[in-house]
C-alpha cells in the first residue's frame, strides 16, 4: 500500500512526493522534525512537540510555514488517511530553496518546506525489546553544543548505532568530560532505590518531550526526581538503568559498555514507568 504524505500544502502519495535539491535541509542539515507517536489512533504528547518544534524554529529564526491550528489537521489527516492505528508520525521543516547553494541564509521571503510522513509500528506498544531490555556502549560525544535544538543533524547519532550495532548491542550513551549526556536518540537515566537520576535540561540534551511527561507521572507515583549527570560506572552499579524517547517510551536498559545493570533484566521501576506513561498518555491523546 502506498503511503500518503505531505509536502508543502499537498497530499500526495510517497511515489510523487519530491523536495528541490537546492532546498537548506538537504544541502545543509538547515532543518529542524518532530516525531509524535500515535497509539489507537490518536496522537501522544501532541501539545508537547508542538512547543518544541515552535522553540526549535524561533532558535534558528526559521518560520513554521503552516499555523498551528493547520499542522495539527494535516497530522490527523494523516493517521486517518494512512489507517495508522499504532505508529509514527515524522515531521520536518527546513529553510527551504534558495534557488542555489549558499552559507547565508536566504531572505525570510523564501517560503519553508514542511513534509510528513507516517511509519505504522504495529508493536509499539509493547515491542520485544521492552520485554527483553536492551543493551548499550558508550561512546564520544561529538556533536554539535546545541543539542537542546532538534535538527536533522543526525549523522553522529547514526555512527553511534551502528558502532552499537557492530558490538552486538543495540544503542549507545554519549559520554562527555567523563559524564553520560544522553543516548544517541533518548535521554538516559539510572534508577537507585526510589530515586530516579538524570541529566538536567541545558543545551547539552534534547528537552525531551517524553521526559517531561514521565518525570510529572513518576512524581505523582511517589518516585524521587535527582537531576544531575551521572557517570557510565554510575549506571553500571545502579538498581536500574532505563532510556525515553518518543518511539520507545520508557525501554529499560539492562547493561551498559558490556557489564550488566541490576539483575541483566527488565526492573520493576522501568517496568512501571512504561505501564504508567502509555496508560496516562493513552488517556491525555488527542
Amino acid at each position: 500500500m502506498t503511503r500518503t504524505v505531505y509536502v508543502n500544502g499537498d497530499y500526495l502519495p510517497e511515489t510523487e512526493a519530491k523536495v528541490s535539491i537546492f532546498d537548506r535541509g538537504f544541502l545543509m542539515a538547515d532543518a529542524v522534525y518532530e516525531v509524535t507517536s500515535v497509539l489507537g489512533g490518536k496522537l501522544l504528547d501532541y501539545a508537547g512537540h508542538e512547543k518544541r518544534l515552535a522553540r526549535s524554529l524561533n532558535e534558528l529564526d526559521m518560520v513554521n510555514p503552516v499555523t498551528p491550528e493547520d499542522l495539527l489537521e494535516v497530522h490527523r489527516q494523516l493517521v486517518e488517511r494512512n489507517g495508522i492505528e499504532n505508529g509514527l508520525i515524522y515531521l520536518q521543516i527546513t529553510r527551504g530553496n534558495a534557488g542555489d547553494r549558499s552559507f547565508v541564509f536566504p531572505d525570510t521571503s523564501v517560503p519553508g518546506t514542511i513534509v510528513l510522513f507516517t511509519q505504522s509500528v504495529p508493536d509499539l506498544e509493547l515491542p520485544k525489546s521492552a520485554q527483553t531490555g536492551i543493551k548499550v556502549i558508550a561512546f564520544d560525544d561529538l556533536r554539535w553544543g546545541r543539542r537542546d535544538i532538534k535538527t536533522v543533524q543526525l549523522l553522529w547519532p547514526s555512527m553511534a548505532k551502528m558502532a552499537a550495532k557492530k558490538a552486538g548491542c543495540d544503542d549507545a550513551f554519549f559520554v562527555k568530560d567523563g559524564m553520560v549526556t544522553e543516548g544517541s536518540s533518548s535521554n538516559a537515566y539510572i534508577v537507585k532505590g526510589n530515586k530516579i537520576i538524570t541529566r538536567p535540561l541545558s543545551n547539552d540534551i534534547l528537552h525531551g518531550i517524553t521526559r517531561a511527561t514521565l518525570l510529572v507521572y513518576a512524581a505523582e507515583a511517589q518516585f524521587e526526581i535527582e537531576e544531575r549527570a551521572f557517570t557510565i560506572e554510575e549506571a553500571q552499579s545502579a538498581d536500574e538503568a532505563f532510556v525515553t524517547g518518543a518511539s520507545t517510551f520508557v525501554m529499560p536498559v539492562i547493561e551498559v559498555d558490556g557489564k550488566p545493570v541490576g539483575t541483566g533484566a527488565p526492573g520493576p521501576v522501568a517496568r512501571r514507568l512504561r505501564e504508567l506513561y502509555i496508560a496516562e498518555g493513552k488517556k491525555a491523546a488527542i
